[in-house]
C-alpha cells in the first residue's frame, strides 16, 4: 500500500496516534507468496505465469449502503476481499493478487487490526498476496482491486450460453438476503436459522474450486451478487438467449427450514443479493459430470432450468406446468 504523500514522515513519538505508514506497516504488510515487490513501494511488481491471461475486477463497499456501520470488523475484512474473489471465481480464474484502498473516519487501531485479521484470513484461504493499495481519511469506504490468472482462452464469460443449455446454481442462494432481513427485524427465524443466514451474509464463501472445475464444462457463468433472476438477466443479454426457470427445482426447502415466511423465502431466493454463489449454463450432456463434481467438491449444484432461443424472455414454470413471466430486476445502486 502506498501513501499519497511524497515522502515518509519522521517516526511518531510513543504517545502520538499511529500514522498512515504505521498502520500499513503493522496491519497490512505480510510476506508475499508470488509477488516480486508488494506493499511498501510506489507500485507493485507482478509477474504473470506463461500462457496466462489476467482477470481483473474491482468492488467497493460503502458503510450504510453495503454494510451496517456496526458490522464486526473481522467479518467485514473477510467480506471485503471475498466478494472480489467471487468475481475471479466466476471467470474460472485463480485469484493471485489484491490491492486494498481504505477510507477511514479515524485511525481506530483495534478496529483496523480486526479488519486486517479478517481480510488476511480470506487471503490465506485462497493464496492471495496483498500487493498494495492506499489509505486516507473519509467516510468508511472499502475498495479492492483483484487480479487472477486463467489459461489463455479458458475464461468463462457471460456470453457463451446457447439455447438448450441447462442452468445451474451452486450452494444455497437466498440465505444472505434472509440474514439481512433478520438484522432489519423483517424476518422471524429460528435461532439456528438466523445464525446460518447472518453468517452467509457476513462471511460469503467464494466458489473458487467450482469455478476452476467448470473450465471446459460451463458455457457461461457469473456470481450471484444482486439477485438470482436479476443476475441471470446479464447472461441472457450477453448470450442473446432466453430462459425458463423451474420453480420446483429451486432450493427453497432449506430456506423454509430456517422458519422464514414462505413468501419471503421465495423472494429472497429469486431476488436476494449477496449470495456469491455461481450461476452457470452447461450443455445437457454434462449433467452426469456435474452431479459427480458436486460430490467431489461437497457442494450442492442445483439444475434449475434451461436457456431458450427466445432472446431476452424469462419465464418461471410453476409446479403445475404453467409459465408466468419472470421479473429480472435485481439490486441497483442507483435504483
Amino acid at each position: 500500500m502506498s501513501s499519497t504523500k511524497p515522502s515518509a514522515p519522521p517516526p511518531a513519538s510513543p504517545s502520538a496516534p499511529p500514522s498512515e505508514f504505521d498502520l500499513i506497516r503493522r496491519h497490512f504488510t505480510r510476506p508475499a507468496r508470488h509477488t516480486d515487490l508488494a506493499v511498501g513501494d510506489d507500485a507493485a511488481l507482478l509477474r504473470a505465469r506463461p500462457g496466462m491471461q489476467l482477470a481483473v475486477s474491482t468492488d467497493m463497499l460503502v458503510a450504510g449502503t453495503h454494510f451496517f456501520a456496526d458490522t464486526d470488523p473481522e467479518d467485514l475484512g473477510w467480506k471485503t476481499l471475498a466478494v472480489n474473489v467471487s468475481d475471479i471465481a466466476a471467470m474460472g480464474a485463480e485469484p493471485r493478487w489484491a490491492f486494498l484502498a481504505l477510507a477511514l473516519p479515524a485511525a481506530d487501531e483495534p478496529w483496523i487490526a480486526a479488519f486486517a485479521r479478517g481480510l488476511f484470513a480470506c487471503a490465506d484461504a485462497h493464496g492471495i498476496d496483498l500487493a498494495g493499495g492506499d489509505t486516507t481519511r473519509g467516510p468508511l469506504t472499502l475498495s479492492v482491486t483483484i487480479l487472477g490468472e486463467v489459461p489463455q482462452g479458458a475464461a468463462i464469460t457471460r456470453a457463451g450460453g446457447r439455447a438448450g443449455d441447462d442452468l445451474w446454481v451452486s450452494g444455497q442462494p437466498g440465505r444472505a438476503a434472509l440474514g439481512l432481513a433478520a438484522l432489519r427485524g423483517e424476518a422471524g427465524l429460528s435461532a439456528a436459522g438466523r445464525a446460518a443466514c447472518i453468517a452467509a451474509l457476513q462471511r460469503p464463501q467464494p466458489r473458487v474450486d467450482l469455478g476452476l472445475a467448470l473450465r471446459g464444462r460451463a458455457t457461461a457463468m457469473l456470481d450471484v451478487s444482486d439477485g438470482l433472476l436479476g443476475d441471470l438477466g446479464h447472461i441472457l443479454e450477453c448470450s442473446a438467449t432466453g430462459a425458463i426457470i423451474d420453480l420446483a427445482a429451486l432450493p427453497l426447502a432449506a430456506l423454509l427450514e430456517t422458519g422464514a415466511d414462505p413468501a419471503l423465502a421465495r423472494r429472497c431466493l429469486l431476488g436476494g443479493g449477496d449470495d456469491y454463489e455461481l450461476l452457470f449454463a452447461a450443455p445437457a450432456t454434462r449433467r452426469a459430470e456435474l452431479h459427480a463434481l458436486a460430490g467431489e467438491l461437497g457442494l450442492a449444484l442445483h439444475r434449475i432450468g434451461a436457456l431458450t432461443d427466445e432472446a431476452g424472455a424469462l419465464w418461471l414454470r410453476e409446479a403445475d406446468g404453467r409459465l408466468v413471466p419472470g421479473a429480472r430486476s435485481g439490486y441497483d445502486h442507483f435504483g
